[in-house]
């Protein structure tokens, strides 16, 4: 988990005998003995914006604050039923191995905090830097109040990193006394995770029209499945002549006492060429689902669990009603039940806020990355393969305003393999913004998130969005297609004002794709099919996966030409809107892709002695 801890930090050095007499200084610090509860007052409530269960019966909830002056995330964890202890952490992608962690625990006659990790076999281990330093605790008839802070970065290298996006947290409820920190059991633990956006943005919030009107978007009375996932799709209609409003502000419907139980949820509205949509209340893979609701995917709000209220920026907002504009909507939800409750009724969903005063600029939505093709593949047993999509110079200088664009959110997709996606700024072949990235990026928790800086991307700029895929546990190729166990990568980002823009994407060139496929079956003792009438992902899933394979394939996306898809929102390409152009090694993010030699360096060297000249 090296790419999750502390990194590299200006320390000063230390002698041996210094080292030592601070350990043993912070092992006396370490024992802090909680039986007798700390006075004061409760903090505001206001001082913790942010919340979220742990665990999924509520025992555990977590509140947080973010200090960027300071650097730093005050915790407030409320512990409902405290028995031996508690831990609470961060780790890579949520396992309890190789995890940093913040400690209580008794021994049945005292009680004791400290800050501790976990080796790569679970085992816990006293840090001799305590950087979960503990500030208070106090009872109360809720439970027990535990009150921490945690610096972002820290110098030890056995500390979680805490950076932008995703943050795996784990916890642990010690249900009988442990004598010393190194008895605890991880495996006996009852415990599990939760994913969040720790660093929330320092985002103000711009100030609401006297106009303003709400509507609801919930689920009528849903019974929640009796099991671990399921994803509701309900379908809701808008009056009918509903003129234009925008969108200025929405936010989360949760039915009280399901709050650990409903994960996140999307409402989307529906494609306008179709007169009409068929109602539907069920599961969303249910062969009972109408086909035309597949074709409700523009998104106009995204909620995931620990999300507050999202709000459009005051010269914005998003157009919905009017002509041109469906009057139907999909409202999904994710119910998360690993617990398998049976009979939970459930009525959530999404709050929208809008107005009838028109704002000076209507935000748009806009694709980028990879097109949802098969050219696009990972081989199986990888840990760390990389694909990037382009929208590229020519797309943005022919589409966007002289004024350019303003990004003032993003929504990262991918599906079960992706674990990374950044998208970067590129001007005059030289990147200068990060607009967003999730290094531990998650499939299961993906929602619109607030920029802490608008973006401004101007005709001529490249936007560029790399994936990074792990297919450890599969043993054929991952295709990019819409298929649960096929792959995309994506950004939505939201942006003013709305341009006729909507997709701005790549993939590789098909026919250096066929050119791969040739090389591969020649070179190969087995045989490819690559019969006219043999599909895409049949030749992928036919190739055996050799080092050599993986690659050339490697080498092909990173330097083969792209084909681009600049769209338009009625689905035609912009000014035809196809280009093949050749990324070099210049164009490509170091902060989001690795290295990778040439296509016919790699084909020479292994096929030198059969006289391959590459392709």
């Amino acid at each position: 988990m090296q790419s999750s801890r502390s990194k590299s930090c200006s320390c000063p050095s230390l002698k041996p005998r210094e080292v030592a007499s601070m350990y043993f200084t912070m092992v006396a610090a370490f024992l802090v003995i909680l039986v007798v509860a700390l006075q004061g007052s409760a903090p505001r409530e206001s001082y913790f914006p942010y919340k979220v269960p742990l665990d999924p019966q509520g025992l555990l909830e977590l509140s947080w604050n973010v200090s960027y002056p300071e650097q730093a995330v005050h915790f407030q964890l409320l512990i409902r039923e405290l028995q031996f202890g508690i831990l609470f952490g961060m780790s890579d992608r949520g396992a309890f191995e190789n995890a940093d962690l913040a400690v209580l625990w008794s021994d049945g006659h005292n009680s004791y905090f400290g800050d501790a990790w976990s080796d790569a076999k679970g085992q816990l281990h006293m840090d001799s830097q305590q950087d979960y330093q503990l500030l208070g605790a106090r009872r109360a008839p809720e439970g027990l109040y535990l009150l921490f802070r945690r610096a972002f970065s820290t110098c030890d290298p056995k500390d979680y990193l805490i950076e932008d996006g995703t943050v795996h947290l784990i916890y642990g409820i010690l249900e009988e006394p442990v004598h010393s920190l190194q008895a605890i059991n991880i495996s006996a633990l009852h415990g599990g995770l939760q994913r969040v956006q720790l660093l929330k943005p320092n985002v103000s919030i711009p100030e609401l029209p006297s106009d303003m009107k709400t509507m609801e978007i919930t689920a009528p009375n849903v019974v929640i499945p009796s099991q671990e996932t399921t994803y509701w799709c309900y379908m809701a209609e808008l009056p009918a002549g509903f003129p234009k409003h925008h969108i200025i502000m929405y936010e989360p419907v949760v039915t009280a006492g399901n709050e650990a139980l409903v994960h996140h949820m999307e409402v989307f509205q529906c494609a306008a060429e179709f007169d009409s949509f068929p109602h539907y209340n069920g599961p969303c893979d249910s062969k009972m689902k109408p086909d035309r609701l597949n074709y409700c995917r523009h998104v106009l709000a995204a909620w995931a669990m620990g999300a507050q209220a999202f709000y459009y920026p005051e010269e914005a907002g998003l157009a919905f009603g009017g002509p041109g504009s469906s009057r139907y909507l999909r409202l999904e939800i994710h119910y998360h039940n690993p617990l398998v409750f049976k009979g939970r009724r459930d009525s959530s969903g999404i709050r929208l806020y809008y107005t009838a005063t028109l704002r000076p600029y209507d935000a748009g939505i806009m694709e980028l990355g990879l097109v949802y093709t098969p050219v696009m593949a990972i081989p199986p047993g990888e840990d760390n393969f990389i694909l990037t999509g382009y929208c590229t110079d020519k797309c943005t200088q022919l589409a966007l305003p002289t004024a350019g664009i303003r990004i003032f959110a993003s929504q990262l997709h991918t599906h079960l393999a992706g674990r990374k996606v950044v998208t970067v700024l590129s001007r005059d072949g030289r990147e200068r913004q990060v607009v967003n990235a999730d290094r531990h990026y998650s499939p299961h928790f993906q929602e619109i998130r607030m920029l802490k800086e608008v973006v401004a991307v101007f005709p001529g700029d490249e936007l560029i969005t790399t994936c990074t895929y792990n297919t450890e546990d599969r043993s054929r190729a991952t295709v990019g297609g819409f298929g649960i166990l096929e792959e995309m990568c994506v950004n939505y980002v939201h942006y003013y004002p709305q341009t006729q823009l909507e997709l701005c994407k790549s993939a590789v060139d098909p026919g250096y794709l066929h050119r791969y496929f040739n090389l591969v079956n020649r070179f190969n003792d087995e045989e490819i099919c690559m019969c006219p009438q043999v599909s895409v992902p049949q030749q992928f899933y036919s190739i055996p996966w050799n080092t050599f394979n993986r690659d050339v394939l490697k080498s092909l996306y990173g330097f083969a030409p792209i084909s681009m898809h600049c769209n338009k929102s009625s689905a035609v390409r912009w000014f035809l809107g196809f280009w093949q152009i050749t990324p070099g090694p210049s164009r490509v993010s170091s902060l989001c892709t690795a290295s990778v030699r040439p296509l016919n360096v790699v084909i020479q060297q292994k096929g030198k002695d059969k006289g391959w000249r590459g392709l």
